[in-house]
């Protein structure tokens, strides 16, 4: 069990209590000739800290769970926004200046959720059903390389245009302007590609949006009310416009109409199903994060509708999935979120 190891000292820490110290002390002692209730306006002690559960448990010291909570959200940030990422971060969220959206908008509190892990990673299943999209994805991204640089890359992307400065958003939008500009080719089917089509920005853009949104629904920590679904579609219109989509969907039912629309374009390429397994099966992590990404891949691809699973062979099974892959899903959106907020201003 549990017990409070000196609390004259004012230390307020937890540790392990061993059988053998059960019975060769006798029962726990009563602490309330030093503890109060806590409805009494007595002053805390003014060395106490928050409670830190440390111990061993056959000869292991146990860590700080504070100190765990903060390594993990640590690693979890750099892992989405790299390296650079706490230079980034206080960057974006530091410098003064206007920005393209206030505080209390949608698209800030959908962005900063934990939610997004699973939106991001369901998005880009749903993008590469798109041939010309992926195409351009297959020839020109160093996806298979560089997993991480890229995921890096476009986690600053959406922080800096939802957090940052509006100076520091154009430029970003400027630069990946720049980008699309080069990427061109020729796809399996023989059809010419240019990231640059706004037919084919769009799609990226809905194909996000509409992931990002349903993930916020499922496992974000304050879903929104239609209002503010509408309104969170209509700030990312805003984005969507700079980087050349001349009329991009400003409420859901747009967005699901906009959805609908491209469906007939959408089918299964061989560049799209290696894509999927790379994504879901054999990304580069270490053995201990294996059994995590499971769950997220499995609510990444429980988001995804029917029509969109058929052309990537992927499985579909309702039962389990509004059940067991829910839940486990929560679970783990939920730590996430808790290891995140340990480590201030997570620009996701």
């Amino acid at each position: 069990r549990l017990e409070q190891e000196d609390p004259d000292r004012g230390a307020n820490v937890l540790r392990y209590r061993t059988n053998d110290e059960d019975q060769r002390d006798g029962p726990p002692r009563n602490p309330s000739h030093r503890h109060s209730h806590p409805s009494s306006t007595a002053e805390p002690a003014a060395a106490a800290s928050p409670p830190t559960l440390k111990g061993t448990i056959n000869g292991m010291e146990l860590p700080d769970v504070a100190t765990a909570r903060r390594q993990i959200g640590r690693a979890l940030f750099g892992i989405v926004a790299g390296p650079e990422g706490p230079a980034n971060r206080a960057r974006i969220h530091n410098t003064p200046g206007p920005r393209w959206f206030s505080e209390d908008r949608p698209v800030r509190r959908v962005h900063r959720d934990a939610s997004m892990f699973v939106g991001g990673l369901s998005a880009l299943l749903l993008q590469s059903l798109h041939p010309l999209a992926m195409a351009g994805v297959a020839q020109h991204s160093d996806y298979r390389g560089d997993p991480w640089g890229r995921l890096a890359r476009t986690s600053t992307f959406l922080a800096v245009t939802t957090f940052g400065t509006s100076g520091d958003a154009q430029r970003a939008v400027d630069r990946v302007r720049g980008i699309h500009t080069r990427v061109r080719g020729t796809s399996a089917d023989g059809r010419t590609y240019r990231a640059s089509d706004p037919h084919l920005l769009e799609w990226v853009h809905i194909a996000e949006v509409h992931s990002f949104l349903l993930a916020h629904q499922l496992y974000g920590a304050a879903p929104l009310d239609q209002q503010g679904r509408d309104d969170y579609v209509a700030d990312t219109a805003r984005v969507a416009m700079a980087l050349g989509v001349p009329s991009p969907p400003r409420t859901e039912q747009q967005l699901n109409e906009r959805i609908a629309a491209y469906r007939p374009e959408l089918m299964s390429t061989a560049a799209a199903r290696e894509a999927a397994r790379f994504l879901l099966l054999t990304p580069p992590l270490p053995l201990i994060a294996r059994a995590p990404y499971a769950v997220l891949a499995a609510a990444s691809v429980a988001m995804l509708p029917p029509w969109a699973r058929t052309p990537l062979r992927l499985p579909h099974l309702p039962p389990v999935e509004v059940t067991v892959v829910r839940a486990t899903g929560r679970i783990l959106v939920g730590g996430i979120r808790w290891a995140l907020a340990a480590n201030p201003d997570p620009a996701v």
